[in-house]
């Protein structure tokens, strides 16, 4: 069986975790914290991050998100999450760039840090700007994810696309960790109500990273 490096509040690994999910591919977590850069993890993946997939039967080693929901894509014909036309496919990479990348470094890392990071290796409290500053910039992308939404039945277009899910990974971190603000944005909340309620998104609203608690709305399907 797979077997998935990764931990709890890893967005990139959520992605992996939902497009598995959806796919129906079974696997393992292996929990790993990369900022404790384990040799045994470095010896796997060099950059010393998360997600790794490895198959322990068949020696096959993915690293990074992007190959690894690559991989299975190319590889398991259920559930096509990057699909349409040419151009339509384009448009759900660009998506899955912009959160991994914009959203991802406006958003989610400096929440990371602040509360989790800084708690669990460094014991440090949170730098209240920059969290209101990460908090303020949530509610502009969130802004445009309504935008898509009212123009699109998904993010991607016309279907579920890997760019609901890397949207949902994303977002669901930040929620878990207290920097969403979901008044104004409904269209952006009902589409998030529909991923939640998945089964492949279930699984996650379950876990809990150590020390730090969600707010109570994290893991309900009807409340924000």
């Amino acid at each position: 069986m797979w077997q998935l490096f990764q931990f709890p509040l890893c967005p990139f690994s959520r992605k992996v975790r939902l497009l598995l999910g959806e796919k129906s591919v079974g696997y393992e977590l292996v929990r790993e914290s990369p900022w404790l850069r384990r040799d045994e993890f470095i010896d796997l993946n060099p950059a010393g991050q998360t997600p790794v997939m490895a198959d322990p039967t068949s020696g096959i080693l993915l690293i990074d998100s992007t190959a690894i929901c690559e991989y299975f894509e190319e590889t398991i014909d259920k559930a096509a999450l990057i699909n349409g036309t040419a151009v339509n496919r384009a448009e759900i990479r660009r998506l899955v760039a912009w959160f991994d990348t914009q959203f991802y470094g406006d958003v989610v890392a400096p929440l990371m840090y602040e509360r989790m990071e800084k708690r669990l290796v460094h014991r440090m409290t949170p730098d209240a700007k920059i969290l209101r500053e990460a908090m303020k910039r949530a509610i502009a992308h969130l802004d445009y994810v309504d935008f898509l939404l009212d123009h699109r039945n998904w993010i991607g277009g016309a279907t579920l696309s890997l760019a609901d899910l890397a949207a949902a990974a994303h977002i669901s971190v930040a929620d878990y960790l207290g920097g969403i603000d979901w008044k104004g944005h409904e269209q952006t909340r009902r589409w998030y109500a529909g991923l939640k309620s998945r089964p492949s998104f279930r699984p996650m609203l379950a876990e809990r990273m150590e020390v730090i608690a969600p707010p109570k709305h994290y893991d309900k399907l009807d409340e924000f």
